[in-house]
């Protein structure tokens, strides 16, 4: 326990720095702080859970010393605790009685789709909370949220309060205020999940480089979500029709689940394509097209949609020849 104890004060001690780094404002400072979730899933995942929870308490304490309650609190909630959760669940597993009764007990993990989809739904808390924060009525919203976009801007800009706002290369700038307002939520909610799950990523990879890992590497290419995030997705995008606070929440949502299809998506593409003679070029097209277009993502989204509802990976290996008999000399 002494061992584990000490693992997690110095992974809360590296959160908690690799956090307070944005204050510097430097580009470096932005990369490391996307990264202060590293050392509390890297303590959770190679050692154990209490390892996670004493490095998001030292973080947490570090933080509330050094600076202010205020912030120590903002890296709980938005830093540490889904660090935590997420290796936690990452961890996660059962005994599962074998079919005949002399073999030992397998274990079996938590699916990694259900992991993307506790990113996913620990992003849109996090930021719907923020959104709640300038007020409930979508109206007062738009126009405290407005507002503080302006006068950041102005500060970048050193651009006297009272003076209209000039941003360089943009010719309206009231019309891309309204855009920072209607998209950024949901970009920030985004930026979240994908930051959570590619932490997540590296934590367990360094862990199984140094031989930690207690849990067998998953097969990326069978992430799949539950059939029930499809009725949750409907649901989400027929409320985001709404007008008001309701219909823009949920288009939060809508924009969580769909990159939670969209990982799902790629992972079936890459399953379903093992066979193909132009698997690399087909894969290779897919990202270009994905990382310098953007739209296509949608089609990768409904893919994994599909995947989930007709079990497209399952059909498809059940029309592929049996692998032949391994041959013993």
């Amino acid at each position: 326990m002494a061992n584990v104890f000490l693992i997690g004060l110095g992974a809360g001690a590296a959160s908690a720095l690799l956090f307070a780094s944005i204050v510097s404002g430097s580009p470096l400072a932005i990369l490391l702080f996307y990264l202060s979730a590293l050392p509390v899933m890297l303590a959770a995942i190679a050692w154990s859970h209490m390892a996670g929870l004493f490095a998001l308490t030292f973080g947490a304490l570090s933080l509330a010393a050094f600076l202010n309650s205020w912030i120590a609190l903002v890296y709980l909630a938005a830093i540490a605790t889904p660090a935590y959760v997420l290796a936690y669940m990452a961890m996660l597993g059962r005994e599962v009685a074998p079919a005949s009764g002399t073999a030992p007990a397998e274990m079996e993990w938590y699916p990694p789709g259900r992991i993307v989809l506790w990113a996913a739904w620990i992003a849109f808390a996090l930021v719907v909370f923020v959104v709640l924060q300038f007020g409930t009525s979508f109206e007062i919203y738009k126009k405290e949220i407005r507002t503080t976009f302006e006068r950041v801007l102005k500060l970048q800009a050193r651009i006297a309060a009272d003076q209209p706002l000039n941003i360089p290369g943009v010719q309206n700038p009231e019309q891309f205020l309204n855009t920072l307002v209607a998209v950024m939520p949901a970009a920030a909610a985004l930026l979240s999940m994908l930051t959570s799950l590619v932490n997540l990523w590296l934590a367990c990879r360094v862990a199984l480089v140094s031989g930690r890992l207690r849990r067998p590497w998953p097969d990326l290419n069978e992430i799949s979500l539950p059939p029930s995030a499809a009725i949750l997705l409907a649901a989400a995008l027929a409320v985001s029709f709404m007008t008001g606070m309701p219909g823009f929440i949920a288009a939060i949502g809508v924009a969580v689940l769909a990159l939670a299809y969209a990982i799902a998506g790629f992972s079936a593409l890459h399953a379903l394509t093992r066979t193909m003679s132009a698997r690399t070029w087909l894969l290779a097209g897919a990202w270009f097209s994905v990382l310098v277009l953007g739209w296509p993502l949608l089609f990768v989204a409904l893919l994994g949609i599909a995947d989930s509802v007709f079990n497209l990976r399952g059909k498809y290996a059940a029309k592929q020849p049996p692998s032949p008999p391994i041959q013993r000399t």
